[in-house]
């Protein structure tokens, strides 16, 4: 067996389940490698892309990853997803996945995306049979679009617009949308207007606002305080939400244990969010999952330091 083959089967393509504020209890899939995407966010807490792309391909063994699902499904989790540290749509065999998850479950599918790619029948296709997909969507205008979200540059905001709009007639499933609201750059009335057009184009089953609520790629990336965000949500589409704390899925007690391991290491020393996935062998967005809850505890806080952060205890 090659050292290429070896290294496949060891990577975990399943992470968690992880406690959403979405979807419970999500057994996560990671379909590209790391920071692989059509985007590079200036709000994404998995920091900067490093490989800025729209070729679809297999970037991962499918027969691997259907394995190394089957292993998990005894976790009972609320909902498969496929997102993961990168783009998922990018993943040129979805519509296969989507397909043998169905053949060995029940548990409902869902598709975390950033929606840049729906422009593409064969993605739209694709992602058909899943039971829920919920796309983003940053900026109500071209300008905004590059300045956020700082696209591929074969992707338009025309592009990806029209994609959003185009998928609605071909879907039946769940479709929510995630509105992700920047201080200061999506937070003017001008903006929120464009916002608003273009929800009201898509016309999902519901719209959840967003804002930074982790360490972002870039530091001017600033939250919109929560009262103002309860503000522009009630102007923004009829069945829109603020995505509130998470339920009380994370008290669970799984949860609460792993998440009691990264506080014990962040008590020991300061750790980068890959020092601790390694640490205590987590998928990294296992890791961002905690991080963010403890951060908003205020049990740890995050310094910067040649040019990552890190994060430690504050006790």
């Amino acid at each position: 067996m090659s050292d290429k083959i070896i290294a496949e089967t060891k990577r975990e393509y399943i992470f968690g389940p992880v406690p959403s504020r979405r979807l419970g209890r999500s057994l996560g899939i990671d379909l590209v490698p790391f920071k692989t995407c059509s985007y590079d966010c200036i709000y994404c807490q998995l920091g900067r892309t490093t490989n800025k792309t729209i070729q679809r391909k297999e970037w991962v063994p499918i027969d691997i990853v259907t394995e190394q699902l089957k292993e998990k499904l005894d976790s009972k989790p609320d909902y498969i997803t496929l997102s993961g540290s990168g783009e998922p749509t990018l993943f040129s065999r979805l519509e296969d996945l989507i397909s043998r998850i169905k053949d060995i479950t029940d548990i409902p599918v869902a598709v975390l995306t950033n929606g840049s790619l729906l422009w593409l029948p064969e993605v739209r296709k694709a992602l058909k049979s899943a039971d829920m997909v919920v796309p983003s969507l940053d900026a109500g205008s071209s300008q905004i679009f590059q300045y956020v979200n700082r696209p591929h540059q074969d992707i338009t905001f025309s592009k990806m617009l029209q994609g959003l709009v185009e998928f609605r007639k071909d879907y039946n499933g769940q479709y929510w949308l995630e509105v992700f609201l920047l201080a200061g750059v999506t937070t003017p009335e001008m903006e929120i207007s464009k916002l608003k057009t273009c929800i009201n184009a898509i016309c999902p089953d519901k719209v959840q606002v967003n804002t930074v609520t982790r360490p972002p790629a870039e530091g001017f990336a600033e939250p919109v305080p929560q009262k103002q965000l309860q503000t522009i949500t009630e102007k923004l589409y009829e069945k829109a939400e603020v995505i509130a704390d998470y339920s009380d899925v994370h008290k669970q007690q799984d949860f609460s244990a792993r998440r009691e391991d990264v506080l014990i290491l962040l008590q020991r020393r300061p750790c980068s969010i890959g020092d601790i996935a390694a640490g205590l062998g987590l998928h990294r967005n296992e890791v961002v999952k905690y991080v963010e809850e403890l951060s908003s505890e205020g049990k740890i806080e995050a310094k910067p330091q040649n040019q990552q952060l890190y994060y430690k205890a504050t006790l």
